[in-house]
């Protein structure tokens, strides 16, 4: 038998919703939803269909960026009031690339308790499926629509040693691979289109390939891409004399030139030599 569920504390809950299949909705979502005195709903004719997927009826309130200034203090007096909320997106984890962030921190800041219920994320559900590293990602929303922008912001990502996690629209995906490729090189890379749905594919291939691939022309439904992490460039010498200067400070000529060895990647004996250059100026 599963344990019953608690009674549902007052406070602010963001709740994990389905990014395609229905089935994917924790049971833990499930109870808070059917015990939430109001549920807030990006769209509610889309979370209206969950509900009614699964039997609940509760009182469904739109809280998107274009009502979120007007409800947020009703909402706010309500948490104040002890009253049991709960914030969902149309899919996957609320506040990402979602509304609510700003009522989160003033729920925050007016001492009401927020409650994560963890659950389905396009961002999770992508990485663990691209073949690309995981132990370290940056989720970087969507790219800029005009193809300057969009450069810029890859190429300020272009350093960073983590697998990149980006959502974008089926119309602007080539060109967004177009930019990718062209700023990011021969980088592997994965787009996954419709997560966890009917039509499901995620395809694999460095980034030029997926640049120039038909099937992304104007591809329909939910699209993450994901790019792989950056190489560090090489230590140049400015970079060694500056960790060299740093650590003669400290130790002698020997022990400096392991240190920095070992922290740049550079060979110890060039090290030395340079060491010894520099403590004898």
């Amino acid at each position: 038998m599963p344990p019953e569920a608690k009674p549902l504390a007052s406070g602010l809950y963001l709740v994990a919703t389905p990014i395609g299949n229905l089935r994917d909705i924790t049971l833990r979502a499930l109870d808070v939803l059917g015990a939430a005195d109001l549920v807030l709903a990006e769209d509610t004719r889309v979370s209206g269909k969950l509900l009614a997927a699964h039997a609940i009826s509760a009182k469904l309130e739109r809280y998107d960026e274009h009502a979120a200034a007007r409800v947020r203090p009703k909402v706010l007096a309500a948490l104040a009031g002890g009253a049991r909320v709960a914030l969902i997106s149309d899919a996957g984890t609320p506040l990402v690339s979602d509304p609510g962030y700003r009522l989160v921190v003033e729920a925050v800041a007016q001492g009401a308790a927020v409650f994560p219920i963890p659950g389905p994320s396009a961002v999770m559900a992508g990485l663990t499926v691209a073949g690309l590293p995981t132990d370290r990602f940056l989720f970087a929303g969507f790219p800029p629509s005009k193809s300057v922008a969009r450069r810029r912001m890859f190429e300020e990502l272009a350093s960073v040693r983590a697998t990149l996690v980006f959502f974008e629209g089926g119309s602007r995906l080539a060109d967004s691979l177009s930019d990718m490729a062209s700023v990011f090189g021969d980088r592997p890379a994965a787009v996954a289109r419709e997560l966890t749905k009917l039509h499901e594919t995620v395809i694999r291939a460095p980034l030029p390939e997926l640049a120039s691939d038909p099937r992304f022309a104007a591809p329909k439904g939910e699209i993450v891409v994901l790019v792989g992490p950056g190489e560090e460039a090489p230590a140049s010498e400015a970079d060694a004399d500056r960790a060299l200067a740093e650590a003669l400070e400290r130790v002698g000529p020997a022990e400096a030139a392991a240190e920095v060895a070992k922290a740049l990647g550079l060979p110890r004996r060039a090290l030395y030599a340079r060491a010894l250059a520099l403590k004898g100026r």
